[in-house]
């Protein structure tokens, strides 16, 4: 896979000697991801990158790069404004790729970048570098990449938290979504950074709290569970290891039921962690309709809707009959993409953009 970030190397690696200086100033206690302290990171950052690292001016209608930095590390990411903005502070979408994806890769997969320009909204997508992890997978299943606090959620959170603030993106309008890995850190983005994140979409993932390792991640995307005793101190785990998400945000799940590589139970089983979360914040439960069509592609697929007692949908499921594991509606220009299938990205948008106004970030 082409690097889509580099033009060349780079004669030094300035972002493995920023790492270290942002570990050794988290060492002597210094919070360096915000007051005084951020302004040096980001300093002592741009002064490391060569040429091809700095970041690229944004051009309205393209996809900038740029980077963020804290105490967890340095994470790239590419950024899409719109050439037309509403009048009004503009929602935000962010969006998390699969394993052996990109950035790029994924924008045109999912066609996002479309959406964005019709209904003016920005779209961030953070890249997971191989240092991070082999096959460019969000580390969901590592306990502490699970807790709002640390890891590549606060990586995560505080490039959401930069581009909101530059581009004055509503704060009460940012959504996460992602495929497969991606989804997953999307679902613990939702339950780790509620106050964030005002709906969660996840394609092809998993529940919150569903593994603590390789191995066990590997058990939880073939539908295995079992108690996960590292997780008991995390943020919804219940008593004795096992899997809670409290928090009750907005969800949308698409899920293949030929998914081989994540089960549909996973699915299933952010549905019912949603809906539990929801049952327990209102005191009662939702109520779920389902409908069933086919795609213009030709995939069959079922579709429930769960709404609250005011009429207000929460959780949307859909189930894509005979669809594996791929972005449903996505453009084959993209990996890991089923044009057959409902048009996911289209679906998510008008999910997100159709729920009241929430979030406090």
């Amino acid at each position: 896979m082409k690097p889509p970030f580099h033009a060349r190397a780079p004669s030094f690696d300035g972002q493995a000697i920023h790492a270290t200086i942002q570990r050794a100033l988290a060492s002597a206690g210094l919070d360096t991801g915000t007051g005084p302290m951020r302004g040096v990171t980001e300093t002592l950052r741009r002064a490391l990158a060569p040429g091809p690292l700095a970041e690229a001016p944004q051009r309205p209608g393209g996809l900038a790069t740029h980077h963020f930095s804290n105490a967890a590390g340095t994470r790239a990411y590419k950024l899409h404004v719109p050439a037309v903005l509403p009048d009004g502070p503009p929602p935000l979408l962010v969006m998390l790729h699969g394993c052996t994806q990109s950035a790029d890769d994924f924008a045109t997969g999912t066609q996002m970048n479309r959406l964005a320009d019709a209904h003016g909204f920005l779209v961030v997508y953070p890249e997971q570098p191989a240092q991070a992890n082999p096959s460019a997978c969000w580390n969901w299943f590592r306990p502490q990449d699970q807790a709002g606090d640390g890891g590549e959620p606060s990586l995560i959170a505080g490039i959401v938290r930069e581009v909101a603030q530059r581009h004055g993106a509503d704060p009460r309008r940012i959504f996460v979504a992602g495929l497969s890995a991606g989804a997953a850190m999307a679902v613990v983005l939702g339950e780790t950074c509620p106050d964030l994140f005002a709906g969660v979409g996840a394609h092809s993932g998993l529940p919150y709290a569903s593994a603590h390792d390789i191995p066990s991640a590997l058990a939880a995307m073939k539908g295995g569970r079992s108690g996960l005793p590292a997780l008991k101190n995390l943020p919804g785990a219940a008593a004795g290891g096992g899997r809670k998400a409290v928090q009750a945000v907005p969800v949308i799940v698409f899920h293949g039921d030929r998914d081989h590589t994540v089960q549909p139970a996973n699915g299933e089983a952010i549905v019912q962690q949603a809906r539990a979360a929801h049952a327990a914040e209102a005191g009662g439960g939702l109520q779920a309709v389902t409908h069933t069509g086919q795609a213009p592609g030709g995939r069959r697929y079922s579709r429930a809707v769960h709404t609250d007692a005011l009429g207000h949908t929460r959780i949307e499921h859909w189930t894509v009959h005979g669809a594996g594991h791929a972005w449903s509606g996505g453009h084959a220009s993209g990996s890991h993409t089923d044009g057959a299938g409902p048009d996911a990205s289209a679906e998510m948008v008008r999910f997100f953009l159709a729920l009241p106004h929430g979030g406090t970030a």
